[in-house]
């Protein structure tokens, strides 16, 4: 007669030796197999016919998505909602990416190998298997490997299983009842994991903070604030001149521009401006104008500043004969180089913006000295 059993398991001494009773056991059909061992054994998934673990498939897909989203946030929050410029390197250089995408692969991938092994694959935690409750499980996740055959359909005759068994070389044999009903998690169990859990994060927050606030900085570790670095001005032992700041190395151009070629006004007398005298390259002209050049040469551009008599230069009237009839080139060349007590600013404006403030400077001009065909 056949008895309502779990599973009829046998113990065997060596990996071999359970590799070659699963053939035996496999074309005798008396059940569904099921392998336990204490590490794995390879050639076990062929052996028992079982398909290739899809984890593998599931942690690269998982890798490369978790590429995928650290390369977008990065360069959605440095190239589009705040452009930075690092160095004079392109906000949406992907090389700075790297070292954030490489963690966030390797996060995605392995929660993706835990977690996607344990609860979908595995279907664990199982705390009341009936294969724990049984003598072989104590040997077979130490020494000893085991090889269970289960009942399907809710029948199995443990008895030609268990000959099966010791014909294949199973040092033991052991039958596992079925359990009479589900057992689940009692509440108490859940709230003392839940409360020990709990512990264990206080605890260890508490270690941290402590541990922290005790020894700020333990070798090899450091605190950004207190790394070797040189400020602005400061002396260094490093170079023969003891300067920290060092000049640019021989005709190094700025990124996104190429240095200014004219040393003299005349030179720059043939530069035309290439801005249209549009509405709105005239608003980019007054803000350019308003922000740098209103406080010396005043709001009309007659030479009257709005500072206090405290302020002793004598910026030029703009509105004079002789700035009426200036080139743009040699205003563009002022702008650039500087004038008299006037400093250079050119550094500071885009190309656009020097072109746009000479076009509002000669609006302004044309302002004041309207003719009778301009009303």
């Amino acid at each position: 007669m056949a008895e309502r059993v779990f599973s009829v398991l046998g113990l065997f001494e060596t990996p071999d030796a359970l590799l070659a009773a699963v053939p035996r056991l496999k074309a005798k059909a008396l059940g569904r197999l099921e392998a336990y061992t204490p590490y794995p054994v390879h050639g076990l998934e062929e052996a028992m016919g079982l398909r290739r673990s899809p984890l593998g498939g599931m942690v690269m897909v998982m890798g490369v998505l978790g590429t995928l989203t650290a390369l977008l946030f990065q360069y959605w929050m440095n190239a589009v909602d705040y452009p930075l410029v690092t160095g004079g390197k392109d906000p949406s250089s992907w090389q700075a990416f790297v070292p954030i995408m490489f963690e966030v692969t390797v996060l995605f991938a392995t929660f993706t190998a835990g977690l996607g092994m344990l609860l979908l694959l595995n279907k664990l935690p199982a705390f009341w298997h009936p294969f724990l409750d049984s003598e072989a499980s104590k040997v077979a996740t130490r020494d000893r490997f085991a090889l269970a055959v289960e009942a399907e359909a809710g029948l199995l005759d443990a008895a030609a299983v268990s000959a099966a068994l010791k014909a294949a070389g199973a040092a033991s044999v052991e039958t596992i009842p079925e359990p009479a009903s589900a057992r689940l998690v009692s509440i108490n169990a859940l709230l003392g994991l839940a409360a020990a859990g709990a512990a264990a994060c206080v605890l260890a927050g508490a270690f941290m903070y402590w541990g922290i606030k005790l020894f700020p900085t333990l070798p090899p570790m450091s605190h950004m604030l207190a790394q070797p670095r040189l400020d602005a001005q400061m002396p260094s032992r490093f170079f023969r001149d003891s300067r920290g700041m060092r000049t640019p190395a021989e005709g190094a151009v700025a990124r996104g521009g190429l240095p200014y070629p004219f040393d003299k006004d005349d030179q720059a007398r043939g530069l035309a401006n290439p801005l249209p005298r549009t509405e709105e390259v005239l608003r980019l002209g007054k803000k350019v104008f308003s922000n740098n050049c209103l406080i010396c040469h005043g709001p009309l551009a007659d030479g009257n500043p709005i500072l206090t008599a405290a302020y002793g230069g004598k910026p030029a009237n703009l509105q004079s004969k002789k700035f009426l009839d200036y080139p743009e080139g040699e205003i563009y060349h002022t702008i650039m180089r500087g004038k008299n007590a006037m400093p250079r600013l050119g550094d500071g404006f885009t190309e656009d913006e020097r072109w746009a403030v000479i076009h509002y400077l000669r609006a302004l001009q044309r302002a004041q000295h309207a003719k009778d065909s301009d009303l």
